[in-house]
Order: structure tokens, then C-alpha cells, then sequence
């Protein structure tokens, strides 16, 4: 708390909020004890510090510039015309919207309409909230993709036949990933959202997702891979054309479906599908049983050089290969370094 009114009554209104114990008033600065301290001895104690008193404006510039030196993420609130400084030099400046001047508005980077600290509770919680939905999404389409350019990649190197066509990684990309990446954005809140500790500005988005990645990459360039070798140049019956159409609907509807199954487990940082649930975001639960939909009927009108897969255990074999991805749960690869990077 920084305020301009005496100290007595600052510590007042702090032990009632919960800010201070009833019994301590000793971590409190007033503008004049502030002024006495050199720069060194104040960034001793500003960790520490719950409340200011009897401060001028130019002391609020002097507190952000302290806590940012120690690495801290500062928001500061102000409503007049000598509060800007401060605003413009925290990393979050909050103007108030109904008190506020013109002047603080446009040095800050947040304005609250209805001037109630609640309602920054209410954005922190709704910022969270979009950056884990970002999250998500990057962390599941990037999940998805890498795969399909090491496999066509790899069977190119070698030179044999493709598992999967151009047509079919289009609509791996477009319609298997398009519908259940947007519905991700949509996630609601976790209910642990404001429970966290900030966190560190320098992390990217995939921070602690690297492992996860290189795990679901590996067990779909495998099992794609193989299945389609195992079905095209290990069965008996010749290389034919029939048979090679049938390896890639089976390598195809199995990547689909496993990417429909890898969606799940995109939703928490540290808990499984089964864990977070399947029906709490119905926009995600839609598009992937329209996605399953469209895949399956696929090959019933020859699309990208389909067939249809007659035989029940060929269907076995593909949903229970593709099931792996409900496998690769984020409670045990969140945080496991990879090499020497994450």
C-alpha cells in the first residue's frame, strides 16, 4: 500500500484488509524515512515492505524502480496527474477510470472503468485464461505436425512408397487439427488458475511441454510408419496397388484418430484427460466427434486414394494404436528436460 495519508492511519486500514499482523507496525516506511535511505539501503528492504506512508509522487517512481532492480514484476494504480511517472515506468500501469485523469489513462496500460480493485482480480484471472488457451493451442498443433515431415521425409530418404498422400495431410492439418485447435481456445478456466504463482516473463509458451512433444512425435512417426510398412511390404500378397491404398487408409485414419486423442491431453499442464474430464468444454467435444466422423467415411467415397477397411480387426488394430495418444499424459513429461534444454 502506498499512500499519502499518516502512517497511523495507513497501518489502520493495512491490518484491517489482512495486509499486515495486528500485533506489527515495524515494516512500515513513511515519505521522510524513504528520503533518509540511500538507494542501496532502500532496495535492501523493499522486498519486505507492506506499506508507505505519507509519500510523494516522486517516492512511488523511487519504489517501482527499486522492486523492478530486484527482478520483480511491478503494477502500480494512480489516479492523478503526478502518479504518471510511476505508471509509465511499472511494468503494469493502472489508471482509474472514473477518477483518473487524462493524463494517467495515457501513461497506463490498464484503465478501470468501474474503479474497483476487484475487478483487476477478475482480468488477471481472464489474462491467465487466454494465455493458457494460447498455450494449448500452439502446444497441440506443433504436437501434430512435426511428425507427418520427418515421416514423409524419412520414406522419401529411403525410397519407398509415402504412407500418406498430399491430400491426406492437407486434411490432417486442415480439418483433423483446424476444428478441435480452435475449440481449445475456448477452454474454460482451470480451477486452479488463480492458485499459481506468476509466471517467469522469460519462460516461452511451450516451456515444459518440450518432452511431451518429443514423446507424442515419436510414438506417431512409429506407429504411422510402421503400421504402413508392416500393412504394404510385410503382409503377403505382392506390392500392388490395392494393397498399398489400404496401408495408407489404415496409416492415415490411424494418425487422425491418434491426433483426436492427443487433443485431450492438451488441456492441463499436470493433469490427464481423464483427470480434467471430457465434457467441460463442449465446443472441443463436438469438433473432435465431427472430425472422427468425417475421417471414418472417408474412404467410403475414395478420397485421396482411400478404401474402405473391411475387415473388423484392421478397425481394431487402427483405434487401439491411435488410443497411445491418451497415453502420453502431461503429469509425466511437464518440466523433464530434454538434453540440456526443455
Amino acid at each position: 500500500m502506498i499512500t499519502g495519508d499518516h502512517k497511523l492511519t495507513a497501518v489502520a486500514v493495512a491490518k484491517d484488509v489482512g495486509m499486515i499482523g495486528r500485533e506489527s507496525n515495524d515494516i512500515v516506511l513513511d515519505g521522510i524515512t524513504l528520503d533518509s535511505m540511500t538507494d542501496e539501503e532502500f532496495e535492501k528492504v523493499v522486498s519486505s515492505v507492506r506499506v508507505y506512508a505519507r509519500v510523494a509522487p516522486e517516492h512511488k517512481l523511487r519504489i517501482v524502480k527499486a522492486l523492478k532492480k530486484k527482478g520483480e514484476i511491478v503494477a502500480m494504480t494512480g489516479d492523478g496527474v503526478n502518479d504518471a511517472p510511476a505508471l509509465k515506468q511499472a511494468d503494469i500501469g493502472v489508471a482509474m477510470g472514473i477518477t483518473g485523469t487524462d493524463v494517467t489513462k495515457e501513461a497506463s496500460d490498464m484503465v478501470l472503468a468501474d474503479d474497483n480493485f476487484a475487478t483487476i482480480v477478475t482480468a488477471v484471472k481472464g489474462g491467465r485464461s487466454i494465455y493458457d488457451n494460447i498455450r494449448k493451442f500452439s502446444f497441440f498443433l506443433i504436437r501434430s505436425n512435426f511428425d507427418e515431415l520427418a515421416l514423409i521425409g524419412t520414406f522419401a530418404l529411403l525410397g519407398l512408397e509415402l504412407p500418406l498422400t498430399a491430400g491426406m495431410i492437407l486434411w490432417l492439418n486442415l480439418v483433423t487439427d483446424g476444428g478441435p485447435a480452435i475449440a481449445l481456445t475456448m477452454d474454460p478456466p482451470e480451477s486452479d488458475v488463480m492458485q499459481r504463482p506468476p509466471r517467469n516473463p522469460k519462460e516461452g509458451v511451450l516451456y515444459g511441454r518440450i518432452a511431451s512433444i518429443v514423446a507424442t512425435f515419436t510414438v506417431q512417426f512409429l506407429l504411422t510408419g510402421g503400421l504402413f510398412y508392416w500393412q504394404y511390404y510385410m503382409l503377403p500378397g505382392g506390392l500392388t496397388e490395392l494393397k498399398l491404398a489400404q496401408a495408407r487408409t489404415m496409416a492415415f485414419t490411424r494418425a487422425t484418430l491418434q491426433e483426436l486423442f492427443v487433443v485431450w491431453n492438451c488441456r492441463s499442464e499436470k493433469r490427464n484427460a481423464f483427470r480434467v474430464g471430457f465434457k467441460s468444454n463442449k465446443f472441443l467435444l463436438i469438433a473432435v466427434i465431427g472430425s472422427a466422423i468425417l475421417t471414418i467415411i472417408v474412404p467410403f467415397f475414395g478420397l485421396f486414394g482411400t478404401v474402405p477397411l473391411d475387415d473388423p480387426l484392421e478397425w481394431v488394430l487402427v483405434v487401439v494404436a491411435a488410443m497411445s495418444g491418451l497415453l502420453i499424459m502431461p503429469e509425466v513429461f511437464y518440466g523433464r528436460k530434454v538434453f540440456k534444454w526443455r
